[in-house]
């Protein structure tokens, strides 16, 4: 598959390349033509640090981020948008530090913070960190469970979004649909390449995609 893969630019910045595989591939929740690959933006040192620097750009002038959550292995972008925001005095709310720290899953597979950590969502402004946005369902399990622990959503950020909001959330994003306008996603149900009889090529997850 890999041997199918382009690579598109940020408009802005051209060392933040986004990877893509055509084909038929299976998410949680829909089927989609694409596979958007952000495995080096998510695991290189440069790549995360450009892509930070354009989500930061979104932010400069709100100053009202505490903490960064970061999903799908974000972490490292979550670290360079804090140290950017922080060092251009925005996203700080009287020169308060921003946290920057990652969901547990438990069995049941839902998200919960341990004591120690819950200091840093009750009742604090919260953006939300993600590498892909399809459908936005996962939006709202995120969403849900801030409300559970008292945080406050400051906004939704993403290396890259097929939508620009969901139930009225606005969704910031490097990469936008104008991006990739080839790229469809559809349930499994309404899936058009299922209809026509294309096999999926692999499941994709935020860990990445496993052939079958």
């Amino acid at each position: 598959m890999e041997e199918r893969q382009i690579d598109i630019t940020a408009k802005n910045n051209n060392s933040v390349r986004l990877g893509l595989i055509p084909g038929h591939f299976a998410t949680n929740h829909s089927h989609v033509n694409y596979f958007v690959d952000i495995t080096t933006i998510k695991t290189q040192y440069r790549a995360a640090r450009e892509t930070a620097r354009e989500l930061a750009k979104l932010y400069a002038h709100n100053k009202n981020i505490d903490t960064i959550l970061c999903f799908e292995g974000t972490e490292m972008i979550g670290a360079f948008l804090a140290r950017d925001l922080c060092l251009h005095g925005s996203g700080m709310k009287g020169g308060e530090d921003i946290a920057v720290i990652t969901p547990e899953t438990n069995m049941n597979n839902q998200m919960i913070f341990r004591d120690n950590l819950q200091k840093h969502i009750y009742n604090k402004d919260i953006l939300l960190l993600m590498s892909t946005v399809s459908t936005g369902k996962s939006i709202t399990r995120c969403v849900e469970c801030l409300k559970y622990y008292s945080g406050r959503l400051a906004g939704v950020a993403a290396v890259f979004s097929a939508i620009n909001e969901f139930n009225g959330i606005v969704i910031d994003s490097v990469f936008h649909q104008d991006d990739l306008p080839e790229y469809k996603t559809a349930s499994a149900a309404e899936c058009p390449l299922c209809a026509s009889g294309v096999k999926v090529d692999a499941i994709v997850n935020s860990f990445g995609y496993s052939k079958i």
